[in-house]
């Protein structure tokens, strides 16, 4: 038997496969229009990130393969979103252009049947998403190498926006011209966080080449697409979009570089079983302060993830304090805590509960 002969029955099978799954992903879509009737009803929301949560973490546990659990998950993360865009076509700022890190931490968290806005600043996100022009946000909060995003800080303190949603995204940096080389490149463009985490290699490679920090790791691209004399360290995503060739792939200093993302907007989300919640806190500022208004964690076996102080910029020498614990505001023992610590603290805000990152 010839090859072809060998896979003609196997691809026939294939065949009446994919008829199967195409008629039960329309069965699944008419149900979610119906969920979507019911919601609109109620006025409920259509994203429903804890939900989607749960239903990503069963399929992943119930796999019983060939198939790896992640894409597992993709396939059913681009499933819901199709349905949901059947009820409503969410639109979601982010940092553009088209083509940053932050464009594809949205479709990790919504899917690919979303309407991406794309802003000039993390002022403008949160701006976009405060006026309602977007039903949602997301904004780099802090890279594994770098640390945190201290503008994205900031204005959490300010916002009446809350977190909804985390996506934590590897981040791999290329070195890409409109050549594939460095011949005739002046300068090296990136955002300056891309910069930092790419100093090491680049103090190696290139250090007599001009550096210059700009917006976004994707308008590096776009100005590199456009002027031979400049060299852009961005995604490879980006480098597509504006048809460069990579110079060097890989070129953050640590392999493991992962930024983490908050979606903001005005959703309330419930628990789903796995979730952190997020707050700002301040104490006057006295001695044993700081160690009084954390013992109620302690206390009531709340586990803290994450810390971090920012100014208060009152000129006092005061602080803010930005803390993540585990669990969900309304979970018995992480309400009792935050009940605690509101008692204790001279400042206090919920930022929001959402579920943990995938």
């Amino acid at each position: 038997m010839t090859m072809d002969d060998k896979l003609k029955p196997l691809r026939q099978q294939i065949d009446a496969i994919d008829t199967q799954i195409l008629a039960l992903l329309n069965q699944r879509a008419r149900v979610a229009q119906e969920v979507g009737h019911v919601k609109a009803e109620t006025n409920a929301p259509v994203f429903r990130p804890e939900r989607e949560a749960q239903v990503l973490r069963s399929v992943a546990e119930r796999n019983p393969g060939p198939m790896l659990s992640p894409d597992v998950q993709t396939v059913f993360r681009e499933i819901m979103s199709a349905c949901r865009a059947l009820e409503k076509r969410v639109t979601v700022a982010y940092l553009g252009p088209a083509g940053t890190f932050s464009e594809q931490a949205v479709y990790q968290q919504f899917g690919q049947a979303v309407d991406g806005m794309p802003c000039a600043s993390i002022d403008e996100v949160f701006r976009a998403t405060e006026a309602g022009t977007a039903d949602f946000g997301v904004v780099p909060i802090e890279n594994s190498s770098e640390g945190v995003i201290n503008r994205t800080l900031d204005l959490l303190l300010q916002t009446t926006m809350i977190i909804s949603g985390e996506v934590s995204l590897a981040v791999n940096h290329s070195l890409m011209t409109r050549v594939g080389s460095m011949d005739g490149v002046r300068v090296i463009c990136a955002h300056s966080q891309a910069l930092a985490q790419c100093q090491l290699w680049l103090n190696q490679n290139h250090p007599g080449i001009e550096r210059r920090a700009v917006a976004s790791n994707a308008e590096a691209a776009r100005m590199a697409s456009e002027d031979p004399t400049v060299a852009a360290i961005a995604s490879e995503i980006a480098g597509q979009k504006y048809n460069l060739q990579i110079v060097k792939a890989h070129v953050q200093d640590d392999p493991h570089n992962r930024t983490r993302f908050a979606v903001i907007g005005r959703l309330v989300t419930a628990a789903s079983g796995k979730d952190q919640t997020s707050l700002v806190l301040s104490v006057p500022n006295k001695a044993g302060a700081v160690h009084n208004l954390l013992a109620p964690l302690a206390k009531h076996g709340v586990s803290m993830t994450r810390f971090e102080s920012r100014p208060a910029r009152m000129g006092k020498w005061e602080y803010y304090f930005y803390v993540d614990v585990e669990g969900h505001q309304m979970d018995s023992k992480v309400a009792d805590a935050l009940a605690e610590l509101k008692d204790n603290a001279a400042f206090f805000k919920v930022l929001g509960s959402y579920p943990s990152s995938l």
